[in-house]
């Protein structure tokens, strides 16, 4: 028996709230449906932002550091920074030192904050419009070279595709279907939510990074 040869799966999102709804005993028939639904969907996105990382949305970006500057404002969608470095020189002479990342108590402590050398340490400010601030203030032009966690791209026009990948697909529509729920058919909604919590725990598990870790004991401690 031949087989499709084709693994390009997708749903765009008239799809995905078609299947929702259909999940919820349902049937599309308005305008304001739709609108209800894409907005869901964004709600929805942003609550996994706040359940973990989300390996497909984590980006590497730079940000050039200029002499005498400590705060930087960086992009908006920026929801987190992973990682840091320090780029200094170029080609054959290019080196990534490694900064390290403190709290927001640890950064208000140092005493001089216009002190000036290469960056060792890094404070990331979760406003609304994220800053970094770099620690010392660069004495000379570096670039900070780092490991962001972005947020999910808007869900756009109906035609779209989601900004996920196809591990999460169940896990989208799920959560969209207890959503729809909660709105138009509150009597499905604990049966959807755990079906959502299930998906979701399959496509976390799946979405981690399996390299190897190996752990030393100190003994000189």
């Amino acid at each position: 028996m031949a087989t499709s040869g084709t693994t390009t799966f997708n749903l765009d999102f008239d799809d995905v709230i078609t299947e929702a709804y259909e999940r919820c005993g349902l049937q599309i028939r308005t305008g304001y449906d739709l609108r209800s639904a894409q907005r869901s969907l964004g709600l929805l996105f942003m609550e996994w932002a706040n359940r973990g990382l989300n390996l497909w949305t984590i980006e590497q970006r730079s940000l050039a550091l200029v002499q005498g500057t400590a705060q930087y404002n960086l992009p908006s969608d920026t929801v987190n920074i992973l990682s840091a470095v320090v780029r200094t020189g170029s080609g054959a002479n290019q080196q990534d030192i490694v900064i390290d990342r403190i709290s927001q108590n640890e950064y208000l402590h140092i005493p001089d904050k216009n002190t000036q050398a290469r960056p060792a340490q890094y404070y990331v400010q979760r406003t609304t419009v994220p800053v970094a601030f770099v620690y010392p203030a660069p004495d000379q032009a570096y670039t900070l070279q780092y490991y962001a966690v972005r947020r999910i791209q808007d869900v756009g026009t109906y035609a779209n595709t989601a900004d996920v990948v196809f591990r999460f697909l169940p896990c989208m529509v799920a959560g969209l279907a207890y959503y729809v729920s909660l709105k138009k058919a509150p009597d499905r909604s604990p049966m959807l939510k755990t079906i959502y919590e299930e998906e979701f725990a399959r496509a976390a598990m799946e979405d981690r990074d399996t390299a190897s870790i190996y752990l030393t004991p100190d003994f000189s401690v």
